[in-house]
Formats: structure tokens, C-alpha cells, sequence
């Protein structure tokens, strides 16, 4: 089977091992209880959306607490590791997993929401705009940016690795780019948290307003 090619270090990165044992970190009845409630909060000024995708899905832990809150919800994902998407699958159904590159999808239709939550950190910071779009396109009405958060931007090492993490004002630099754009909700999530931690993540609901 020929080996497929990636635009950048960080797609190969999350495609291979490294994204494997992402997996087994990440399914916990303790993580799926702290995602209710966050998507709870993030959610909560979009009503009941009738559709979402989430770029970056992984075996879809965000997801299955979304569908917890919102049964009748359409879900989409798009997941760039074989592995995760299987399990993607298993959760929205395989007609609704876009296994790939984020950069390689094309958005068909719309969702109501478009997510992306611990994912814009991992992209090449050359690609941000691209993704930035495609965000944009796959949204009729809300895009929801849950990212780690730094007035500039800065690169960390990642679990010994170099190039692989980045923090900056990615909901910042969508709002700048997209004047249709308006920010109706943000809040963070502290990871010392003694009920529902999370990373210590930044989350931005936005609205298309034109």
C-alpha cells in the first residue's frame, strides 16, 4: 500500500503512533462527564443547533457528549488517524466521518456549528488561514474555537516533542479576518478545576451576523 503524504510534520505527527496512543489518554468516564458540562457552557447561547462538525474529532469524546445534550443533533467529523476514525464511526456513524486532512476536506454542507477544540494548537501556523477558512465555509451560523490561549504567538515543546504545539489568539485572528463575524460568548476552563477540569482551555463562540 503506498504511503500516504502529508503537506506538513505535524499532519504525519497525528496520522502515526503519536495519534495512536493520543487514543487510549483520552476516553475516561471522567473526561466525557468534564465535556457535558463544558459544552453545556460553550453552547449554551446557540440554543439547540440542529447541526455540528468538529475538525479534528479523534475517536469523538466531544462528540458523544454533544449528542448527550442534544440527541436529535446531526454530527460530522473529520479525523486524519485510521485508528480514531473507526471509533469516530462508531459513535456518528462512517457516512458521517471525513477521514483525512483537515487541509484535504472539502465542506459539501453547511453545519449550524463548525468546532475545532485542542486542534489549531497542533496546525503548522502556515496553514492557520486555510483552516480558518474552511471553518468559516463549513458554518451557517456559529464557529466554536477551543484552543489553549496567548496574546501572541509562541511555540511549546509537546511531551518531548519540538514544532508540535503552538499558542496564540486564534479566535482573534478569525474575528480580524471574517468582519461578518461577531464573538457572542467566551470563557476558560481551568485544569485545576475540582469538579470538571479541562487543559486549561479557551473556548469563543462566534455567530455569522453577514
Amino acid at each position: 500500500m503506498e504511503e500516504k503524504k502529508y503537506s506538513t510534520p505535524q499532519e504525519e505527527f497525528w496520522a502515526g503512533d503519536f495519534g495512536n496512543e493520543y487514543i487510549n489518554r483520552n476516553q475516561s468516564a471522567e473526561y466525557l462527564a468534564s465535556n457535558l458540562n463544558f459544552f453545556v457552557k460553550a453552547l449554551n447561547q446557540a440554543g439547540r443547533p440542529q447541526s455540528l462538525i468538529e475538525f479534528g474529532a479523534n475517536i469523538g469524546m466531544n462528540l458523544k457528549a454533544i449528542k448527550a445534550l442534544f440527541p436529535e443533533i446531526k454530527l460530522g467529523g473529520i479525523e486524519i488517524n485510521a485508528e480514531a476514525a473507526k471509533e469516530l464511526g462508531n459513535i456518528i456513524g462512517e457516512d458521517n466521518v471525513f477521514h483525512g486532512s483537515i487541509f484535504d476536506y472539502e465542506s459539501a454542507e453547511k453545519f449550524e456549528v463548525s468546532l475545532i477544540k485542542g486542534v489549531l494548537i497542533h496546525i503548522n501556523p502556515d496553514m492557520l488561514p486555510l483552516i480558518y477558512q474552511k471553518l468559516y465555509d463549513a458554518s451557517s451560523k456559529y464557529i466554536l474555537v477551543c484552543e489553549y490561549y496567548n496574546p501572541s504567538p509562541v511555540t511549546i515543546n509537546y511531551r518531548g516533542h519540538s514544532d508540535r504545539l503552538f499558542k496564540r489568539d486564534f479566535a482573534g485572528e478569525i474575528l480580524e479576518k471574517y468582519p461578518g463575524l461577531k464573538l457572542i460568548d467566551y470563557g476558560f476552563v481551568y485544569k485545576r478545576d475540582p469538579a470538571f477540569s479541562q487543559d486549561d482551555i479557551t473556548w469563543f463562540l462566534m455567530q455569522k451576523i453577514g
